[in-house]
C-alpha cells in the first residue's frame, strides 16, 4: 500500500515537472477535488499551490453540480479561466477519479492550444 502511494506520489511529481515544461507555465499542481489537496505541485513561489488546490476544487464542484442539476450527461474536458495576466487551465482527470490537473500560464508566453495538448498529454502519460 505505502508503495503504491510512493509511485502515485513519483508519478505526480512527473507529471507537475512534463506540465511546467511548456513555454509560459508559471506553476503546476495535481489536486483532488474530494478533498481539495494539492497532492503534487512546481513553478513558481509567488503562487500558493495549496490555496489555488483548495479554491479551484470549489470551481470543479460547482461546475459538476451545474451539469447534474442541467440535466447534462457528459464530461469536463477543461475549464479555463481568463485573468489579465494569465491562463488557468483546469483538467479533471475522469481515468484518475477525483483528481485534476491545474496549470498556470503567463498570458504574454504561452501558446493556449499548446498548454491545453500539454494536459491531455500529461494525463495521458500519468497512465
Amino acid at each position: 500500500f505505502v508503495f503504491v502511494e510512493i509511485l502515485s506520489k513519483m508519478n505526480y511529481d512527473k507529471t507537475v515537472a512534463e506540465m511546467l515544461n511548456v513555454d509560459g507555465a508559471l506553476a503546476a499542481a495535481v489536486v483532488d477535488y474530494s478533498s481539495g489537496m494539492l497532492l503534487a505541485g512546481g513553478g513558481s513561489p509567488s503562487i500558493d499551490l495549496e490555496i489555488a488546490a483548495a479554491g479551484n476544487t470549489e470551481v470543479m464542484r460547482a461546475k459538476n453540480k451545474t451539469m447534474q442539476m442541467l440535466g447534462l450527461k457528459d464530461e469536463i474536458e477543461d475549464i479555463l479561466m481568463t485573468l489579465g495576466t494569465q491562463y488557468h487551465l483546469l483538467r479533471p482527470l475522469p481515468r484518475h477519479d477525483g483528481l485534476f490537473l491545474y496549470s498556470v500560464l503567463d498570458r504574454s508566453k504561452a501558446n493556449l492550444a499548446l498548454a491545453r495538448r500539454s494536459l491531455i498529454n500529461a494525463e495521458r502519460n500519468l497512465g
